[in-house]
């Protein structure tokens, strides 16, 4: 039995149509369309729109540190932001890092600096320390952009990214996904080493989750103190955590 002029036209019609609506259930389904959302829970979890202008962006706000003691010679990160805490309310900036990059400086802030990667040396000053929680805030002549506080907290899977300079490499970043996380840290898999601790974390939207603290040599994975150890000595919090998760 042949087929009727009229289902001819329709499969013809389907042949033609199919393809634009695959197109179209693809392109609303994708990452890019899931990014419409502002639901962190919905677009944490993909790349940046923009992923050179989030890198540059956070290298612009992330400094070396250098704690020059004579015979221990350091290198670590910080990065910059403004904080609202009256403790800080001189201060138009501040750089927050980890004490252990600092540590040998206490008491010979002389020999204590910060600087853009690759690019002159400025003294920096110690205000804030959290032994505890591995934590400094320190000061500095030297100005440049800061970074936000992210007001969401990362949840299992979120994309993020690290700056900081690894193994001395200045201006290194490195991209990954939160595998989990504790009270106080987060662990991610992007790849970090010695040189990136005192480096932020951020997420895909370039704002602050974290503060790169310590690297695994065995396992794939590494951690950051979450912006819940900064309640202790550095943010004023509502209770003990900065999130409510």
């Amino acid at each position: 039995m042949s087929e009727s002029p009229a289902n001819k036209f329709i499969a013809a019609i389907v042949i033609v149509v199919a393809p634009f609506a695959m197109g179209a259930f693809f392109m609303a389904w994708s990452p890019s369309g899931q990014y419409q959302l502002t639901d962190p829970h919905n677009d944490g979890y993909v790349q940046p729109r923009d992923i050179g202008g989030l890198v540059s962006n956070t290298s612009r706000s992330t400094v070396s540190v250098f704690c020059d003691v004579p015979g221990k010679e350091g290198i670590g990160s910080a990065w910059a932001t403004e904080l609202d805490e009256a403790a800080y309310k001189d201060y138009k900036q501040v750089f927050i890092t980890n004490y252990h990059v600092i540590e040998d400086c206490m008491g010979k802030e002389k020999y204590l600096t910060v600087a853009r990667a690759y690019k002159k040396k400025i003294s920096a000053e110690v205000i804030t320390i959290d032994k505890e929680n591995d934590l400094a805030v320190l000061i500095s002549d030297l100005h440049v952009p800061s970074l936000k506080i992210a007001t969401a907290p990362p949840y299992v899977g979120y994309w993020v990214m690290t700056s900081g300079s690894a193994d001395a490499l200045e201006g290194s970043v490195s991209f990954g996904s939160i595998l989990n996380s504790s009270d106080k840290e987060l662990f991610f898999t992007a790849n970090v080493s010695h040189g990136n601790s005192g480096g932020p974390l951020v997420d895909n939207e370039g704002n602050v989750i974290g503060t790169v603290s310590w690297f695994n040599k065995v396992e794939q994975y590494n951690g950051a103190k979450s912006l819940d150890a900064m309640c202790s000595k550095i943010l004023k919090c509502e209770g003990k955590y900065f999130w409510e998760w």
